[in-house]
Order: structure tokens, then sequence, then C-alpha cells
């Protein structure tokens, strides 16, 4: 039997650049269906004005026709202000839809624990497509009074958790909403029991924010609290890294002696008690942490490298604990 091979390479080509036809349509038709059309509607704009809006942004193409479904449905003096999003083609429910029901975009803002306020409000920034300077709200005495807190900063206080914004929120409303959210965390129960301890609630989230520095395991939370509970009562110096880390610019990093020596009120090798305030924004279980340290007699803590750390209640076996995951780390290097 003889074989045109020329004919079967040709059915071979032909098969491939069908494929390839396909998977080009159905390429460019997923970047289609994705395509989004974003538009903003202002303070003031009339039902006229948005529709002329939406016409012009090829979103609909019957002015009259949509005009006079959101007028059927009372909704023509309703019109909600701000940054929408429609993806792809819509009908006119659609576009009413996502205007009156949805309503305008939210931006997701997610704030770990730990974070501190220059890393919040670039994270802010980024998202809302801005290079605005807070720190004339973070620091003004009487936004800060008014939020009820007693300190210099807002530092500590813009609770750590996963917020949705609109696109057209203000600074100001950002911090009002995170320090709301503080306060709902920090309730009366709180509140309470920071008085039983002879504690100003400052204080508190002050000692919440270096366990927030230390801590990476929240099982261990409560009992480095009570190291630092321990060494308060005992007037001894914190000597908390966390602290120094604080005024260290940049990103962590081992510290030196010469470190160690910094001159600063947040150096707690240098100064008794706690820093002048917050470190870090904690999140609640380090708040909680802070107020309801375990039973303990640890005056030190030495970290294993893993996470976890060593603790003990004399100086001899701190040094003896810190010996050994020098040598340890020798031994893995």
């Amino acid at each position: 039997m003889v074989v045109n091979r020329n004919s079967s390479r040709d059915s071979i080509f032909g098969l491939f650049l069908t494929l390839c036809l396909i998977g080009s349509s159905i390429f460019f038709t997923s970047i289609k269906e994705i395509d989004k059309t974003i538009f903003v509607v202002e303070k003031g704009m009339s039902l006229n004005a948005v529709t002329n809006l939406l016409h012009e942004k090829d979103i609909i193409h019957n002015k009259s026709f949509f005009k006079y479904r959101v007028y059927f449905l009372g909704l023509s003096n309703k019109i909600p202000v701000g940054t929408f999003s429609v993806e792809g083609k819509v009908s006119n429910r659609d576009i009413i839809n996502t205007i009156f029901e949805e309503g305008p975009m939210r931006l997701k803002l997610t704030i770990p624990e730990g974070s501190s306020s220059s890393q919040i409000f670039l994270k802010a920034n980024t998202l809302f497509e801005r290079s605005d300077d807070y720190s004339a709200l973070f620091n003004n005495q009487s936004l800060i009074e008014g939020f009820g807190i007693q300190a210099t900063s807002l530092e500590g206080y813009l609770f750590p958790d996963t917020y949705y914004f609109f696109k057209e929120t203000t600074n100001r409303e950002i911090l009002n909403i995170m320090v709301s959210e503080f306060w709902k965390n920090f309730n009366k129960t709180f509140i309470e029991r920071t008085n039983e301890l002879g504690f100003t609630v400052h204080e508190v989230v002050t000692l919440a924010s270096i366990i927030e520095g230390e801590a990476l395991l929240d099982k261990e939370r409560a009992i480095i609290s009570s190291v630092y509970h321990n060494r308060l009562e005992r007037r001894m110096k914190l000597q908390a890294d966390p602290t120094i880390q604080y005024i260290i610019p940049g990103n962590p990093k081992a510290l030196s002696n010469r470190d160690l020596r910094r001159v600063s009120p947040y150096n707690t090798y240098l100064n008794y008690g706690l820093p002048p305030g917050p470190i870090n924004n904690p999140g609640l279980e380090s708040i909680k942490a802070a107020l309801y340290p375990s039973d303990t007699d640890y005056l030190y803590f030495v970290a294993q490298g893993d996470g976890s750390h060593v603790f003990t209640a004399n100086q001899e076996d701190h040094l003896r604990a810190k010996e050994l995951y020098k040598q340890y780390k020798r031994e893995n290097r």
C-alpha cells in the first residue's frame, strides 16, 4: 500500500492549526469576559448625568430604556456615590443591580498582627493608589484625644484585621474605622482587668506590642507576658529585643552589643519599665496575654530558632540555655 506522506503531513498540520485557532478563540474570549470597565459616580450627579456617563463608557446602549427602568423602580433619587466596576457586556438589569444593590467597589486591606503603622500606611497607599501622608492625622492630638486615647500617636491602636473600604474612603475615615475596631475588642472586661493590674490602657497596649514582637507561637504569649510582668514587679529592666528593633531603621537584623547601647527612651536594655508607647499594632491574642499572664516565676527566655523559647527563672539557667542554643547553631551551621 502506498502512503501519501505529504497528504498525511498536511492533515496533521491542518488539525494543529484548527486546534490553535480554537485555543486562540477560547483565550481571547476569556480575556474579553474578564475585561473590567470602571466608572465613578460623583456627588450631585443626576440620573441624566449618570446615564450619559454609562453611555459614553459603552456600558449601556439605549439611554431612554435605562432611565425608564430606573424611574420605574423608584431609584432615580437614590443614586449612590462611588467607584463602580462591571465586567464584560452587561444588561440594564445587571448594571442597575451593580449600582443600587451591590454598591460601590470595596477594596480589601488586611493588616497582620504586629504591623507597624508605617507598614499599614504603605499598604493603604498601595491599595488606594495614592501617596498620602498620614502623619498629620496620625499625630493629631485633638484627633487622638477624640478617640479616647492618652498617647502622642495612634501607634498600637490600629487594630489588625481584614477591612473592606470604598475607594473614596478618606484617610480620617480609615483611621476612625481601625481605632473603632480596637475599642470594640478592648471591651469593658479588658478595661476592668487593666484597672485590677494597676495599669493604664496605654501601658497594656505597649506591653502587648512587645509580646507581639517576641511571640511566634500562641501558646507562648501568656508565658512571655509573665516574664515581663515578673520583671516589672522586681524592677528589672525588660531587655526586650523588639524595642531595639523598633529604633533601628530598616528590616529586623541580628542585634549587636552596639545596638543594645543605642540611646533612646525605647531602649529597654538601658531604661527601666515600659517604653513610652507601643512598638507595633498588636493583635487580640497579645492583648489578652498582656492582661492575663501565666502564673510563673520565669525571668528570662531564649529563642530556639524554630519559633519556640526556653524559659528560665534564674540567670545561671538562662546563660546555660543561651550557650546550648549557640552550640546548636554552630553544629547546624
